[in-house]
């Protein structure tokens, strides 16, 4: 078949019956076989390839992305609730810290206090060493006498206890033995003789009591 024979597809009688009529063809090319040219597109087929796409349409056109007022107040406050959450976060974190840093601050001031004390009390050590043994002895009387219990009730407010009597028990923790002597009868080791108090605050020990032992042989 050559470019001038007819090319297309063959139609029925407009009437619809088949007698003796014969089939007529359509041509269909987009080129045009004589110019070499495109064929402008029949306004019928135009119209039902655009009536078919605007049918099918874009099946996102339909869905609704915009959020509805709820979906708005309830990502607001959600939001309002995270930053609720994080707030006291922070805020229950600035209140450990300061928890600690007051108790880390008050057990320094008693350390520093404690410490200031037991300087005190090792420079005052001689001076009421001098006056036990003024007591000892009975050469504390009048003036000062009345002095020396005046200083004993001051030692007392700050903590400070004197210690070291005859007949304790000897406790190497807090007595410092000088001297050692035996007894047959004895049956544990007891302080016999007091050289020098001791003194302690609290349950710290400034100083040992200084004594003289006795015990079993």
């Amino acid at each position: 078949m050559t470019s001038d024979d007819t090319q297309g597809t063959p139609e029925p009688p407009e009437d619809g019956r088949s007698g003796d009529t014969p089939f007529q063809f359509r041509d269909k090319r987009k080129v045009d076989p004589t110019s070499g040219e495109k064929r402008p597109e029949p306004a019928s087929e135009t119209s039902d390839a655009a009536g078919a796409a605007a049918d099918a349409g874009d099946p996102l056109e339909a869905l609704d992305f915009e959020p509805s007022g709820e979906a708005v107040e309830d990502s607001e406050l959600l939001q309002a609730k995270a930053q609720a959450a994080e707030n006291l976060d922070a805020l229950q974190r600035e209140r450990a810290s300061f928890t600690n840093y007051r108790n880390r601050a008050l057990r320094d001031q008693e350390a520093a206090r404690t410490q200031g004390t037991q300087d005190v009390l090792a420079a005052l050590l001689p001076v009421l060493d001098d006056i036990e043994r003024a007591k000892q002895h009975a050469e504390l009387s009048g003036p000062m006498a009345a002095i020396a219990e005046k200083l004993d009730a001051s030692l007392a407010r700050f903590g400070i206890e004197r210690f070291g009597q005859v007949g304790e028990e000897f406790d190497p923790t807090v007595h410092e033995a000088l001297m050692h002597n035996t007894d047959a009868e004895a049956e544990a080791t007891t302080v016999n003789l007091v050289v020098e108090p001791g003194y302690r605050i609290g349950d710290k020990v400034v100083r040992a009591a200084r004594v003289g032992v006795v015990g079993p042989e």
